[in-house]
């Protein structure tokens, strides 16, 4: 019997497309998803932020270019797009001493993506959120200071972009 209502449901989506109406898809599905425009652009932008990530004492753990990888394999220009994965070992210390299961969420993400003005947006989840997850006071509250932080990093890239 099951088979035969699966069959049968499956035959109904075949026939009459999903019980649910197409929806777009959700640029931010997750709490505490930051997305900045910042009016500038795109390159400038990127250049600003490595110098401001730099400044403010955060290290670049990694930096990510599926534009730079697209090009490279297949000669094909898509819009811009980085991901800075940003940290601090005063921080990496203090987010280990107060869960070893915390060390997944770093480095903090922050993807820069090309608007087809040319412009850059920012999108990053906030610290507290990631951290506050946990419900460590101690992460918590790191979340909330990193929080600060990467606002002024990425305010400092505007400003210096």
């Amino acid at each position: 019997m099951g088979l035969r209502l699966t069959g049968l449901a499956m035959l109904f989506v075949l026939m009459f497309g999903s019980a649910d109406p197409l929806q777009a898809e959700n640029p931010t599905p997750y709490s505490g998803t930051q997305v900045i425009e910042t009016g500038k652009p795109f390159l400038p932008y990127v250049e600003a932020l490595t110098a401001s990530v730099k400044s403010n004492n955060f290290g670049i753990i990694g930096l990510a270019c599926a534009t730079c990888a697209i090009k490279a394999k297949f000669g094909e220009e898509i819009p811009g797009n980085r991901v800075f994965l940003i940290f601090r070992p005063d921080f990496a210390r203090r987010m280990l001493a107060a869960s070893t299961a915390a060390g997944i969420e770093a480095p903090i993400r922050l993807y820069v993506t090309e608007t087809p003005e040319g412009s850059a947006t920012v999108t990053y989840r906030l610290p507290s959120h990631v951290f506050g997850a946990y419900e460590v006071a101690a992460l918590t509250e790191m979340g909330e200071e990193l929080d600060r932080l990467v606002a002024q990093v990425l305010a400092d890239a505007v400003a210096g972009s």
